[in-house]
């Protein structure tokens, strides 16, 4: 018997949730889009670029969960953030309420620091509903537990399903989309180191009610490999730290990081490679101004 640990294919993965690929940058598995339902009220957890709002719509049509009620913003990088104006004006079906941490109002509010950390053009977010540590969430019956995740940004939130026994963590604790390829947390402008390490211990208490752990970039670690998970992301979070910033003392080029990182972590990965490093220069980038902004570099 063959034991499911990974998945990333789209369509309905427990009692109330499904997985959509966001296709991030126009490309296949780069952003989860998770949808929870329970009594005819969806729940969308981010909701990847504007750009790609009408392929969303036609997949949620497809799997029958539209329209959505709700969108739950786990931070607010525009990568997570950038359809909701976009989704709130072509599902008329429906008036969709925004919920994210009431330490994400002002950067939604006012995306100005985004936009030139990310060289976006994010557009103002207005009508959020502010979201409290421990608040719960009620989706007709379900019980969905908000819980502060900082460190990614001050403004990182999970959502914990107990029902389900899955915690959706955004990009709070890594972002893992194969066995072969992973990238650490600190990206800017916010990143906090003390934050993070609290919210590594706070998810490895909470071992024992979760089996599953439903990532923003990419797919849903289940079993043995959510432990892996649980059991390595502290370790991995000062290697590669502490890696980079020996790197870029040695030299900071972004071709020399991608290159260092490729061949120390991730060699046999299969979406980043040597003769397409491109991808992973601009990730060194925004790693090292995150590493710049709190002050390690």
């Amino acid at each position: 018997m063959i034991i499911l640990v990974f998945i990333n294919k789209e369509g309905k993965f427990n009692e109330n949730t499904w997985l959509i690929d966001g296709n991030l940058f126009g490309g296949k598995g780069g952003l989860s889009i998770y949808i929870i339902e329970n009594d005819g009220t969806r729940m969308m957890i981010d909701t990847s670029e504007k750009e790609t709002t009408p392929k969303i719509i036609e997949k949620l049509k497809e799997f029958k969960i539209y329209p959505i009620h709700k969108i739950f913003l786990t931070h607010s990088h525009i990568d997570h953030i950038d359809g909701v104006n976009e989704l709130q004006k072509l599902m008329k079906d429906t008036k969709i309420e925004v919920l994210a941490s009431k330490s994400a109002i002002e950067n939604l509010k006012n995306p100005h620091n985004m936009n030139e950390v990310f060289a976006s053009k994010m557009e103002s977010i207005e009508d959020v509903i502010p979201l409290e540590d421990n608040e719960i969430i009620d989706l007709n019956g379900l019980e969905l537990k908000v819980l502060n995740f900082f460190g990614h940004t001050m403004d990182s939130i999970a959502l914990f399903d107990k029902n389900n026994q899955n915690i959706f963590s955004g990009d709070a604790i890594i972002d893992k989309s194969s066995i072969y390829y992973f990238q650490p947390t600190f990206m800017p402008p916010d990143f906090h180191e003390a934050e993070l390490i609290k919210t590594f211990q706070r998810l490895s208490n909470m071992r024992d009610e979760l089996s599953s752990i439903s990532l923003a970039h990419y797919g849903v670690w289940t079993d043995e490999d959510f432990e892996k998970i649980i059991n390595s992301m502290e370790e991995l979070h000062f290697a590669t730290k502490n890696s980079i910033i020996n790197w870029y003392k040695e030299n900071p080029s972004f071709n020399y990081l991608a290159l260092k990182y490729h061949e120390s972590f991730i060699p046999k990965s299969k979406i980043i490679k040597y003769e397409n490093i491109g991808f992973l220069e601009r990730q060194m980038e925004w790693l090292v101004e995150g590493l710049k902004r709190s002050g390690f570099i």
